[in-house]
């Protein structure tokens, strides 16, 4: 009987490996059966289930609170969020991204692309993509940044963005910016890629893009290291152009002090 009892309890290593894949939405049904098992590797494993749970229920709570703007504004059908990238660097182009997340978005750990590891910007990318209702993309080069400005220039990106999106929307929500010869309603928010979840996934998408075309562009113009620095002003990149000097996707305006 003893034997029995033995062959019939499950082993730790088994329930660890459960819990290695279980689904975050799924936890609480491991906690609750387990719970009741007194063994102390057991016990570790529904705490470390717990945690991850209240983890979860944080992050939904701190998304819900990124949509005040998209709820204050629901009288709107279609809520854009924009946002670009690439203003600052010596090399490359600025790129803006403009995204229309359904009203119901349920997409967790947006936030200012910053904010968050490479590899979980290229994870939201994926699912942003997917799940949102519409997304566009804008981007000015180099010589075109030198020729009106890097402010136009994003302006410019911008405007590209929105002329993409189908269908189009009824209000803009931007970070910081209002931007000139748009008609449809714009909301500027200072900080609104860490505060409105619309801007937020647009600063995801605007950033990977980019962010994928620099490293592209290191393996045509090997030595500046682009694929690490994106085209800012590292210490490797400013040596880089002192002996290389400029390639094509370098902006004049922004290396007067450095060739």
């Amino acid at each position: 009987m003893e034997e029995k009892q033995k062959e019939t309890v499950e082993k730790i290593g088994s329930i660890k490996e459960h819990l290695a894949h279980t689904d975050t939405e799924q936890l609480m049904e491991f906690v609750q059966a387990y719970e009741s098992d007194s063994r102390a590797g057991v016990q570790k494993l529904v705490e470390t289930a717990r945690k991850r749970f209240d983890k979860l229920q944080q992050e939904k709570i701190r998304t819900e609170s990124l949509k005040k703007y998209e709820k204050e504004y629901d009288n709107y059908t279609y809520i854009c969020g924009i946002d670009e990238v690439g203003r600052g660097p010596l090399a490359g182009p600025v790129v803006a991204a403009a995204v229309i997340l359904p009203k119901d978005c349920d997409i967790l750990y947006i936030n200012d692309s910053k904010k968050l590891s490479a590899a979980k910007r290229e994870e939201l990318y994926d699912v942003i993509m997917e799940k949102a209702v519409s997304v566009g993309i804008g981007m000015v080069g180099p010589e075109r940044i030198d020729e009106i400005n890097i402010l136009q220039a994003t302006y410019e990106a911008m405007r590209q963005a929105i002329g993409q999106l189908d269908p189009q929307p009824d209000l803009l929500l931007n970070d910081a910016v209002t931007i000139p010869k748009v008609e449809i309603r714009q909301v500027p928010i200072i900080k609104g890629d860490a505060k409105s979840i619309s801007i937020g996934a647009a600063s995801i998408i605007a950033k990977v893009t980019r962010d994928r075309l620099m490293e592209n562009y290191e393996d045509i113009y090997p030595g500046y290291g682009f694929a690490a620095n994106k085209g800012y002003g590292s210490a490797e990149h400013i040596a880089a152009l002192k002996k290389l000097g400029p390639t094509l996707i370098h902006r004049a305006t922004f290396i007067k002090n450095f060739v």
